[in-house]
Protein backbone atom coordinates (compact mmCIF):
# COMPACT_ATOMS: atom_id res chain seq x y z
CA UNK A 1 0.00 0.00 0.00
CA UNK A 2 1.84 3.41 -0.82
CA UNK A 3 2.38 5.76 1.53
CA UNK A 4 1.56 9.46 1.52
CA UNK A 5 3.34 12.01 3.36
CA UNK A 6 1.33 14.92 3.68
CA UNK A 7 1.85 18.72 6.11
CA UNK A 8 -1.00 19.03 8.59
CA UNK A 9 -1.90 22.66 10.15
CA UNK A 10 -4.62 22.01 12.50
CA UNK A 11 -5.15 25.78 12.53
CA UNK A 12 -6.56 27.06 15.83
CA UNK A 13 -9.99 28.25 17.08
CA UNK A 14 -11.88 25.24 16.00
CA UNK A 15 -9.05 24.07 13.95
CA UNK A 16 -7.87 21.44 16.22
CA UNK A 17 -11.27 19.66 17.08
CA UNK A 18 -12.30 19.13 13.35
CA UNK A 19 -8.74 18.19 11.99
CA UNK A 20 -8.53 15.50 14.72
CA UNK A 21 -12.07 14.28 13.44
CA UNK A 22 -11.14 14.27 9.94
CA UNK A 23 -8.23 12.48 10.30
CA UNK A 24 -9.94 9.66 12.14
CA UNK A 25 -12.04 9.32 9.19
CA UNK A 26 -9.43 9.35 6.42
CA UNK A 27 -7.73 6.53 8.97
CA UNK A 28 -10.98 4.65 8.84
CA UNK A 29 -10.51 4.21 5.14
CA UNK A 30 -7.27 2.40 5.15
CA UNK A 31 -5.54 5.36 3.35
CA UNK A 32 -1.66 5.09 4.80
CA UNK A 33 -0.83 8.63 5.27
CA UNK A 34 1.96 9.73 7.83
CA UNK A 35 1.03 13.29 8.53
CA UNK A 36 3.86 15.95 8.87
CA UNK A 37 2.13 18.20 11.90
CA UNK A 38 3.00 22.53 11.62
CA UNK A 39 1.72 25.40 13.16
CA UNK A 40 0.33 28.25 11.60
CA UNK A 41 -1.67 31.09 13.04
CA UNK A 42 -2.14 31.76 17.03
CA UNK A 43 -0.18 28.25 18.01
CA UNK A 44 2.41 29.37 15.53
CA UNK A 45 3.03 32.77 17.48
CA UNK A 46 2.97 31.21 21.00
CA UNK A 47 5.81 28.65 19.84
CA UNK A 48 7.67 30.20 17.05
CA UNK A 49 6.89 34.30 17.73
CA UNK A 50 5.42 34.51 14.06
CA UNK A 51 2.16 33.24 12.13
CA UNK A 52 3.83 31.37 9.49
CA UNK A 53 6.84 30.04 10.27
CA UNK A 54 9.76 28.46 8.03
CA UNK A 55 9.31 25.26 9.33
CA UNK A 56 5.93 25.22 8.31
CA UNK A 57 6.89 26.60 4.46
CA UNK A 58 9.60 23.90 4.30
CA UNK A 59 6.84 21.15 5.40
CA UNK A 60 4.58 22.00 2.19
CA UNK A 61 7.65 22.68 -0.16
CA UNK A 62 8.82 18.69 0.72
CA UNK A 63 5.53 17.12 0.75
CA UNK A 64 3.80 19.34 -1.95
CA UNK A 65 -0.05 18.52 -0.28
CA UNK A 66 -0.93 20.35 3.00
CA UNK A 67 -4.53 19.83 4.59
CA UNK A 68 -5.26 22.80 6.44
CA UNK A 69 -7.28 23.94 9.00
CA UNK A 70 -9.12 27.22 10.02
CA UNK A 71 -6.83 30.25 10.74
CA UNK A 72 -7.46 33.37 12.40
CA UNK A 73 -7.29 36.32 10.66
CA UNK A 74 -7.22 39.58 12.73
CA UNK A 75 -9.65 42.49 11.81
CA UNK A 76 -8.31 45.55 10.74
CA UNK A 77 -4.64 45.01 12.84
CA UNK A 78 -2.47 42.35 13.44
CA UNK A 79 -1.01 40.09 10.89
CA UNK A 80 -1.97 39.44 7.49
CA UNK A 81 -4.02 36.48 6.06
CA UNK A 82 -2.23 33.20 6.56
CA UNK A 83 -4.24 32.10 3.66
CA UNK A 84 -3.21 34.80 1.29
CA UNK A 85 0.90 34.92 2.50
CA UNK A 86 0.28 30.69 1.54
CA UNK A 87 -1.26 31.87 -1.89
CA UNK A 88 1.45 34.03 -2.95
CA UNK A 89 4.92 32.14 -1.28
CA UNK A 90 3.31 28.89 -3.65
CA UNK A 91 2.39 30.69 -6.23
CA UNK A 92 -0.86 29.27 -5.69
CA UNK A 93 -3.17 30.94 -8.11
CA UNK A 94 -6.57 28.65 -8.83
CA UNK A 95 -8.65 28.41 -5.84
CA UNK A 96 -11.45 25.68 -6.36
CA UNK A 97 -14.23 25.28 -3.84
CA UNK A 98 -16.96 23.02 -4.89
CA UNK A 99 -20.94 23.26 -3.98
CA UNK A 100 -23.24 20.45 -3.59
CA UNK A 101 -26.75 19.85 -1.74
CA UNK A 102 -26.37 17.03 0.52
CA UNK A 103 -29.81 15.77 1.43
CA UNK A 104 -30.50 16.46 5.06
CA UNK A 105 -28.67 20.14 5.29
CA UNK A 106 -30.57 23.05 5.63
CA UNK A 107 -31.41 23.87 2.66
CA UNK A 108 -34.67 24.70 0.27
CA UNK A 109 -32.42 24.79 -2.94
CA UNK A 110 -32.15 20.49 -4.32
CA UNK A 111 -29.97 19.02 -6.99
CA UNK A 112 -27.06 22.10 -6.98
CA UNK A 113 -23.71 20.92 -8.22
CA UNK A 114 -21.51 23.54 -9.29
CA UNK A 115 -17.61 24.20 -9.23
CA UNK A 116 -16.49 28.81 -8.54
CA UNK A 117 -12.54 28.88 -9.91
CA UNK A 118 -11.27 31.69 -8.37
CA UNK A 119 -8.15 33.61 -9.37
CA UNK A 120 -6.37 34.09 -6.19
CA UNK A 121 -3.19 36.40 -7.11
CA UNK A 122 -4.33 39.62 -8.29
CA UNK A 123 -7.28 41.58 -8.10
CA UNK A 124 -8.21 43.84 -5.15
CA UNK A 125 -6.95 41.09 -3.18
CA UNK A 126 -3.32 41.50 -4.58
CA UNK A 127 -2.55 43.57 -1.43
CA UNK A 128 -1.41 46.43 -3.10
CA UNK A 129 -2.69 48.59 -0.84
CA UNK A 130 -1.71 52.74 0.33
CA UNK A 131 -2.88 53.77 4.07
CA UNK A 132 -4.83 56.87 4.30
CA UNK A 133 -2.48 60.16 5.16
CA UNK A 134 0.94 57.76 4.21
CA UNK A 135 3.78 60.29 2.02
CA UNK A 136 3.60 57.36 -0.55
CA UNK A 137 -0.31 57.40 -0.35
CA UNK A 138 -0.52 60.93 -0.97
CA UNK A 139 2.38 60.97 -3.74
CA UNK A 140 0.31 58.03 -5.71
CA UNK A 141 -3.18 60.07 -5.10
CA UNK A 142 -0.95 63.17 -6.79
CA UNK A 143 0.43 61.33 -9.75
CA UNK A 144 -3.12 59.64 -10.49
CA UNK A 145 -4.86 63.02 -10.44
CA UNK A 146 -2.26 64.54 -12.85
CA UNK A 147 -3.08 61.43 -15.35
CA UNK A 148 -7.28 60.86 -14.81
CA UNK A 149 -10.00 63.12 -15.60
CA UNK A 150 -10.94 61.80 -12.45
CA UNK A 151 -10.15 63.06 -9.05
CA UNK A 152 -9.38 60.99 -5.70
CA UNK A 153 -9.48 63.11 -2.75
CA UNK A 154 -6.29 63.43 -0.22
CA UNK A 155 -7.53 61.74 3.14
CA UNK A 156 -8.57 58.51 0.91
CA UNK A 157 -6.61 54.74 1.36
CA UNK A 158 -6.15 53.65 -1.77
CA UNK A 159 -6.11 50.11 -3.17
CA UNK A 160 -5.22 49.08 -6.75
CA UNK A 161 -6.83 46.62 -8.94
CA UNK A 162 -4.06 44.81 -10.95
CA UNK A 163 -5.28 41.96 -13.88
CA UNK A 164 -3.02 41.07 -16.27
CA UNK A 165 -2.99 39.21 -19.28
CA UNK A 166 -1.12 36.24 -18.45
CA UNK A 167 -2.83 35.53 -15.20
CA UNK A 168 -6.17 35.72 -16.31
CA UNK A 169 -5.40 33.04 -19.13
CA UNK A 170 -3.90 31.18 -16.86
CA UNK A 171 -6.91 30.66 -15.07
CA UNK A 172 -9.34 30.66 -17.74
CA UNK A 173 -7.25 27.75 -19.05
CA UNK A 174 -7.49 26.09 -15.49
CA UNK A 175 -10.99 26.66 -15.31
CA UNK A 176 -11.71 25.07 -18.83
CA UNK A 177 -9.22 22.32 -17.90
CA UNK A 178 -11.08 21.53 -14.91
CA UNK A 179 -14.31 21.12 -16.99
CA UNK A 180 -12.64 19.12 -19.40
CA UNK A 181 -11.42 16.49 -16.72
CA UNK A 182 -13.77 16.53 -15.08
CA UNK A 183 -17.15 15.65 -17.32
CA UNK A 184 -18.27 19.49 -16.51
CA UNK A 185 -20.22 20.83 -19.73
CA UNK A 186 -19.99 24.68 -19.13
CA UNK A 187 -17.57 27.84 -18.15
CA UNK A 188 -19.17 30.77 -16.97
CA UNK A 189 -16.64 33.48 -16.93
CA UNK A 190 -17.96 36.41 -14.16
CA UNK A 191 -17.15 40.24 -14.57
CA UNK A 192 -18.31 43.89 -14.59
CA UNK A 193 -16.72 44.99 -17.83
CA UNK A 194 -19.50 47.35 -18.52
CA UNK A 195 -18.29 49.34 -15.62
CA UNK A 196 -14.32 48.36 -15.48
CA UNK A 197 -13.48 48.27 -19.01
CA UNK A 198 -9.47 48.03 -18.67
CA UNK A 199 -9.59 45.35 -15.96
CA UNK A 200 -12.63 43.15 -15.86
CA UNK A 201 -12.95 43.86 -19.83
CA UNK A 202 -9.12 42.58 -20.28
CA UNK A 203 -10.62 39.36 -18.25
CA UNK A 204 -13.38 38.91 -20.69
CA UNK A 205 -11.38 39.49 -23.75
CA UNK A 206 -9.49 36.63 -22.61
CA UNK A 207 -11.90 34.38 -21.26
CA UNK A 208 -13.79 34.58 -24.63
CA UNK A 209 -9.86 33.82 -26.75
CA UNK A 210 -9.02 30.84 -24.58
CA UNK A 211 -12.96 29.13 -24.52
CA UNK A 212 -12.17 29.03 -28.51
CA UNK A 213 -9.19 26.57 -27.61
CA UNK A 214 -12.26 24.68 -25.89
CA UNK A 215 -14.71 23.86 -28.39
CA UNK A 216 -16.09 20.90 -26.42
CA UNK A 217 -16.87 23.01 -23.65
CA UNK A 218 -20.03 25.32 -23.69
CA UNK A 219 -18.93 28.69 -22.76
CA UNK A 220 -21.18 32.38 -21.48
CA UNK A 221 -20.00 34.95 -19.59
CA UNK A 222 -22.01 36.94 -17.02
CA UNK A 223 -22.28 40.32 -14.92
CA UNK A 224 -21.53 40.09 -11.17
CA UNK A 225 -24.37 41.50 -9.42
CA UNK A 226 -26.22 39.69 -12.19
CA UNK A 227 -24.35 36.54 -11.20
CA UNK A 228 -25.88 36.48 -7.80
CA UNK A 229 -28.98 36.98 -8.63
CA UNK A 230 -29.13 34.05 -11.31
CA UNK A 231 -27.18 31.41 -8.51
CA UNK A 232 -30.55 33.02 -6.04
CA UNK A 233 -32.95 31.85 -8.92
CA UNK A 234 -31.70 28.95 -10.71
CA UNK A 235 -27.99 27.74 -9.79
CA UNK A 236 -28.87 24.56 -11.24
CA UNK A 237 -28.38 26.29 -14.71
CA UNK A 238 -24.62 26.68 -13.38
CA UNK A 239 -21.70 24.32 -13.35
CA UNK A 240 -18.19 25.72 -13.52
CA UNK A 241 -18.28 29.68 -13.06
CA UNK A 242 -14.59 31.33 -13.17
CA UNK A 243 -13.84 34.23 -11.64
CA UNK A 244 -11.73 37.62 -10.75
CA UNK A 245 -10.35 37.57 -7.01
CA UNK A 246 -12.90 39.54 -5.22
CA UNK A 247 -16.12 38.17 -7.00
CA UNK A 248 -14.98 34.84 -6.52
CA UNK A 249 -14.76 35.38 -2.55
CA UNK A 250 -17.83 36.99 -2.51
CA UNK A 251 -19.81 34.39 -4.79
CA UNK A 252 -18.23 32.01 -3.01
CA UNK A 253 -20.14 32.62 0.46
CA UNK A 254 -23.42 33.38 -1.95
CA UNK A 255 -23.40 29.90 -3.04
CA UNK A 256 -22.31 28.21 0.85
CA UNK A 257 -25.68 29.35 1.34
CA UNK A 258 -27.80 27.79 -0.80
CA UNK A 259 -26.13 24.62 -0.15
CA UNK A 260 -27.21 24.99 3.80
CA UNK A 261 -24.10 26.87 5.01
CA UNK A 262 -20.14 27.27 5.44
CA UNK A 263 -19.62 23.97 7.21
CA UNK A 264 -20.60 22.03 3.95
CA UNK A 265 -18.52 23.97 1.76
CA UNK A 266 -14.70 22.68 1.47
CA UNK A 267 -12.04 24.58 -0.73
CA UNK A 268 -8.91 23.62 -2.57
CA UNK A 269 -6.13 26.12 -3.21
CA UNK A 270 -3.80 25.05 -6.72
CA UNK A 271 -0.65 25.38 -7.56
CA UNK A 272 1.97 24.48 -10.44
CA UNK A 273 3.04 22.09 -7.56
CA UNK A 274 1.44 22.42 -4.71
CA UNK A 275 -2.34 21.87 -3.43
CA UNK A 276 -3.61 23.15 -0.11
CA UNK A 277 -6.68 21.32 1.23
CA UNK A 278 -8.98 23.29 4.02
CA UNK A 279 -12.59 24.04 4.64
CA UNK A 280 -13.55 27.36 3.70
CA UNK A 281 -14.96 29.15 7.02
CA UNK A 282 -13.27 30.99 9.67
CA UNK A 283 -11.70 30.12 13.13
CA UNK A 284 -14.45 30.74 15.24
CA UNK A 285 -12.88 31.03 18.24
CA UNK A 286 -15.66 31.62 20.53
CA UNK A 287 -16.57 27.88 19.76
CA UNK A 288 -13.05 26.91 20.18
CA UNK A 289 -12.97 23.83 22.88
CA UNK A 290 -16.78 23.01 23.10
CA UNK A 291 -17.15 20.48 20.42
CA UNK A 292 -20.02 21.38 19.11
CA UNK A 293 -19.47 22.62 15.52
CA UNK A 294 -19.56 20.65 12.28
CA UNK A 295 -16.50 19.18 11.31
CA UNK A 296 -18.37 18.27 7.50
CA UNK A 297 -16.13 21.01 5.71
CA UNK A 298 -12.98 19.88 6.86
CA UNK A 299 -13.98 16.08 5.95
CA UNK A 300 -15.25 17.07 2.28
CA UNK A 301 -11.50 19.05 1.91
CA UNK A 302 -9.94 15.86 2.80
CA UNK A 303 -12.13 14.11 0.19
CA UNK A 304 -10.97 16.33 -2.46
CA UNK A 305 -7.34 15.72 -0.89
CA UNK A 306 -7.85 12.05 -1.13
CA UNK A 307 -9.08 12.31 -4.96
CA UNK A 308 -6.25 14.48 -5.56
CA UNK A 309 -3.57 11.51 -4.57
CA UNK A 310 -5.12 9.35 -6.65
CA UNK A 311 -6.96 7.25 -3.75
CA UNK A 312 -10.28 7.88 -5.31
CA UNK A 313 -12.15 4.75 -3.83
CA UNK A 314 -11.73 6.18 -0.51
CA UNK A 315 -12.67 9.58 -1.42
CA UNK A 316 -15.96 7.76 -2.71
CA UNK A 317 -16.72 5.65 0.29
CA UNK A 318 -15.88 8.66 3.05
CA UNK A 319 -18.03 10.86 0.98
CA UNK A 320 -21.09 8.26 1.07
CA UNK A 321 -20.65 7.86 4.77
CA UNK A 322 -20.84 11.68 5.38
CA UNK A 323 -23.82 11.86 2.84
CA UNK A 324 -25.28 8.88 4.77
CA UNK A 325 -24.92 10.75 7.94
CA UNK A 326 -26.37 13.71 7.07
CA UNK A 327 -29.60 12.43 5.33
CA UNK A 328 -30.12 10.45 8.16
CA UNK A 329 -29.71 13.45 10.82
CA UNK A 330 -29.68 11.69 14.18
CA UNK A 331 -25.80 12.13 14.38
CA UNK A 332 -24.95 15.45 12.54
CA UNK A 333 -23.81 18.71 14.62
CA UNK A 334 -26.67 21.61 15.45
CA UNK A 335 -26.27 23.73 12.83
CA UNK A 336 -28.42 20.69 10.58
CA UNK A 337 -31.29 20.99 13.26
CA UNK A 338 -34.11 23.25 13.09
CA UNK A 339 -33.37 26.68 15.15
CA UNK A 340 -32.96 26.03 18.65
CA UNK A 341 -32.43 21.79 18.48
CA UNK A 342 -29.29 20.62 20.14
CA UNK A 343 -27.34 18.54 18.17
CA UNK A 344 -24.29 16.05 18.60
CA UNK A 345 -21.07 16.81 19.47
CA UNK A 346 -18.19 17.38 16.83
CA UNK A 347 -16.69 13.62 17.72
CA UNK A 348 -20.21 12.03 17.95
CA UNK A 349 -20.90 12.91 14.22
CA UNK A 350 -17.23 11.75 13.03
CA UNK A 351 -18.05 8.28 15.15
CA UNK A 352 -21.25 7.72 13.00
CA UNK A 353 -18.94 8.33 10.31
CA UNK A 354 -16.83 6.25 11.08
CA UNK A 355 -19.46 3.61 11.68
CA UNK A 356 -20.76 4.02 7.84
CA UNK A 357 -17.29 3.44 6.88
CA UNK A 358 -17.22 0.31 8.94
CA UNK A 359 -20.27 -1.20 7.38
Amino acid sequence: MKKHRITLIPGDGIGPEITEVTKKCIGATGVNIEWEECEAGIPAIEKYGEPLPKETIESIKRNKICLKGPITTPVGSGYRSINVALRQIFNLYACVRPFKVYPGARTSYREIDLIIVRENMEDLYAGVEFEVGKPETLKIIQEINNLSEKEIRQDSGVSIKPISISESEKIMRFAFEYARGNNRKKVTAVHKANIMKFTDGLFLDVAKRVATEYPDIEFEDRIVDNMAMQLVQKPQKYDVIVCPNLYGDILSDLCAGLVGGLGLSPGVNYGDEIAIFEPTHGSAPKYAGKNIVNPSAQILAAILMLRHIKEVESANRLENALSKVIADGRFTTYDFKPEGEQGVSTFEMGRAIIRELGE
